[in-house]
């Protein structure tokens, strides 16, 4: 069974960086259709933070444009995000996410103000 891996979660303060990487695991023959990072607060609900398609172009959050930017590598199916400027808001759990059903167990970002 496939499964996700995030990692680069963290503790930051406002206005810092951090980039999230997900791979899977074990390492899949096929190149994923869409892969993307979905974040959920305490007490929201989950939300899309940016996906790409295989050929397509980035689709990102309007409350992230300009400050993240997803990197996807369909040679190694991975898929990186980079967060910079962060926000207070912008802390949640952070999920890697691969066509419509596979998920990341989810990786921690932490911005104080």
């Amino acid at each position: 069974q496939v499964q996700l891996v995030e990692s680069g979660g963290g503790f930051v303060q406002a206005g810092g960086s951090l980039r999230l990487s997900c791979e899977s695991s074990p390492h899949v023959a096929y190149t994923f259709y869409r892969l993307g990072w979905w974040r959920q607060a305490p007490g929201k609900q989950r939300e899309l933070v940016a996906q790409q398609t295989r050929k397509g172009d980035p689709e990102y959050a309007d409350s992230v444009k300009g400050r993240f930017t997803i990197f996807r590598d369909n040679r190694k199916n991975t898929v990186d995000l980079q967060m910079n400027d962060l926000k207070p808001d912008d802390t949640a759990v952070y999920y890697c996410k691969a066509d419509n059903d596979i998920w990341g167990q989810g990786t921690q970002v932490t911005v104080s103000a």
